[in-house]
């Protein structure tokens, strides 16, 4: 038995034999390893280019220009929609002038073209002073030509959309819609817009998706309290002010956002929204039809439960359970409304429509108006005296819509 001990062992070998082997063995072992070397391109036998007879040059290098036609898949992406994105100007008098002037100046895409009309996407926010009766609309379309027959179709505050329409004269694209439901982290997004004014108009900007879903806060009447969530799109393609209104691209060339907004503060960067074309879309059609969106109407005059101080929560009159501190308090109901005739009443204090759980006004409207239409129904779960109830309630239309 030899040094290992696991049951196996070599029998000896003669001496003159074992020096024949190593001297075969060590002669071709040299023999591997200079083929190998040959085969790695080293030493003498290293083969020249195929076809390449000549000489090595010995003077200066030669310095060649080549001529590359570059298609990118961005380029093409923005060949599809850029004609049809346009400058939308807020233009007022000025008495003292003789003159009118641009006061603000935004962005805006057609989306739609029938009978000799095309229809242009763009913020709330843009045209808000004209809606108000402060100037009038001008669209700048992309030969620079100005539109001053621009009728403004209609407007949603709390989607912060509108609708312009003009003569087709001059449209040359119409942009086609793309499916923001699909988005994904990290795909390619293109803005374009008019950052800064005309000077600046058509200017594109490229990033990625930096996420599909956002919410942002908004104070729809400007009493400082939050009206609304809206989900947004997040990228960081620049969005500057003057982008409002125009259409955030796929690489197919696909509107998949309208551009709303962006965080503007010292340090930080690349944070940008966009209204998800989804969501947009059928607000569009409601604006185009009806002037107003089509929402669902509970009829309901409500409080959030948070900004009631907290002393008040468990005694008379919402006497709410000691584990809830959230929800919407029903401070009054039209008579005839939905909620009233099905028997909801003051002080009844909502905390979830259907199976999503209600924290406050925000939340229920975005609720109603992203997920029900009038006609539809919808489960009011509500505490009462302390003892939770839920009544079925068949929606009405907005009187306001």
């Amino acid at each position: 038995m030899g040094f290992y001990d696991d049951g196996f062992s070599t029998p000896p070998r003669r001496r003159g034999v074992s020096l024949w082997l190593s001297l075969l063995s060590g002669i071709a072992g040299g023999l591997v390893v200079f083929f190998g070397l040959v085969a790695a391109g080293w030493g003498p036998l290293q083969p020249a280019p195929i076809g390449d007879t000549s000489p090595a040059p010995s003077g200066p290098s030669e310095h060649r220009t080549i001529n590359v036609d570059v298609n990118t898949a961005i380029a093409d992406a923005v060949a599809k929609v850029e004609k049809a994105v346009v400058g939308v100007v807020t233009v007022q008098e000025n008495f003292w002038l003789a003159q009118s002037v641009d006061r603000e100046v935004g962005s805006g895409f057609v989306f739609e073209r029938v009978s000799g009309r095309a229809r242009i996407a763009t913020n709330y926010h843009v045209v808000e002073t004209a809606a108000n009766g402060e100037g009038r609309l001008e669209v700048v379309l992309p030969n620079g030509a100005r539109v001053r027959d621009v009728k403004l179709l209609g407007v949603d505050p709390f989607m912060d959309l509108a609708v312009l329409e003009i003569p087709d004269d001059g449209v040359e694209a119409v942009a086609q819609f793309g499916n923001s439901d699909d988005l994904r982290v990290g795909e390619p997004a293109i803005a374009i817009g008019n950052p800064l004014g005309l000077a600046f108009a058509r200017s594109v900007t490229a990033g990625i998706i930096s996420s599909t879903h956002r919410t942002v806060p908004r104070d729809v009447n400007g009493d400082n309290q939050v009206d609304w969530e809206l989900d947004v799109i997040q990228t960081d393609a620049a969005i500057n002010q003057g982008n409002s209104g125009g259409p955030l691209v796929n690489i197919s060339g696909q509107v998949i956002g309208i551009n709303s907004a962006k965080i503007s503060a010292p340090g930080v960067e690349g944070l940008g929204f966009s209204i998800p074309i989804n969501d947009a879309e059928p607000v569009l059609h409601d604006l185009v039809r009806h002037g107003k969106p089509q929402r669902a109407y509970l009829g309901v005059q409500i409080r959030d439960v948070a900004s009631v101080p907290s002393e008040y929560w468990h005694d008379d009159p919402l006497y709410l359970p000691p584990d809830v501190e959230y929800g919407v308090i029903i401070l009054d109901l039209p008579p005839m409304g939905p909620a009233a005739r099905a028997g909801l009443k003051q002080y009844d204090v909502i905390v979830k429509l259907d199976d999503q759980k209600i924290e406050n006004a925000a939340q229920l409207r975005k609720y109603l108006y992203k997920h029900k239409r009038p006609g539809d129904t919808v489960r009011v779960t509500v505490y009462r005296g302390g003892l939770e109830k839920t009544v079925e309630v068949k929606l009405m239309r907005d009187p306001q819509s």
